[in-house]
């Protein structure tokens, strides 16, 4: 499994073993085979030489609840050592991108589903990293607020150039990534991009493709 540029999602249901990829890639787990490389600027590099680099968007937010937006801004800037000037450009930017501005005093307790998602990503690119591993982050979330989240993920793709990695149990999401890798209970079934794979599966959408992997599987315990 390799990732490339982009929103890469790691896409399988419940107990796929998606958040545990995450956290052997974040160091938090040890593998039970193989291993794990990493790259930067096209060199093999150590995982303490890009850490600061690499940005973790849990599935279950640990925000504080009587903690303004603004307020958690400001905890996160002094937890990373941002400088002030820094601070102010990025928080006015990331605050115009996800439209939160005018929501700035609201705290944590009082934001609907889809925004304290986006409380949680800004926390964790006030650090200006160049990679994002997000957990399930549209998971419990109204249908308006996923179709938001992945328009402010793309654009944060393409202006920032940051590499995603974002795992979901949605099928409707693979297609809305730049690559996908299909896991099931800790292995991978296929990846890349997501009109090739339908096309080599001959399927019209990624629930297909897993059921028509299920069925291949029943078949072939006979």
């Amino acid at each position: 499994m390799s990732f490339s540029a982009g929103v890469n999602g790691i896409i399988g249901p419940e107990g796929a073993g998606k958040t545990t990829l995450l956290r052997i890639l974040l160091g938090l787990l040890d593998c039970d085979a193989g291993e794990i490389a990493y790259f930067q600027n096209g060199n093999v590099a150590k995982f303490k030489e890009i850490r600061d680099s690499i940005a973790y968007m849990p599935e279950t937010q640990s925000l504080y609840g009587d903690l303004s937006i603004e307020e958690h801004m400001r905890f996160f800037k002094d937890m990373y050592e941002i400088k002030d000037m820094e601070y102010d450009e990025k928080s006015a930017e990331l605050l115009s991108l996800t439209r939160l501005y005018k929501f700035k005093d609201r705290s944590a307790n009082q934001l609907s589903g889809g925004m304290y998602k986006k409380l949680g990503l800004i926390c964790a690119l006030l650090r200006d990293p160049k990679v994002m591993l997000l957990d399930e982050p549209t998971n419990g979330v109204d249908p308006i607020s996923r179709r938001e989240f992945w328009d402010l993920l793309h654009n944060l793709v393409r202006k920032n150039r940051i590499t995603v990695l974002m795992t979901t149990a949605y099928m409707d999401e693979a297609e809305r990534c730049t690559h996908v890798h299909l896991m099931e209970k800790g292995k991978v079934l296929a990846e890349g991009e997501p009109k090739s794979l339908m096309s080599q599966f001959a399927v019209k959408n990624f629930d297909e493709l897993f059921l028509k992997h299920a069925e291949e599987t029943c078949d072939s315990y006979g």
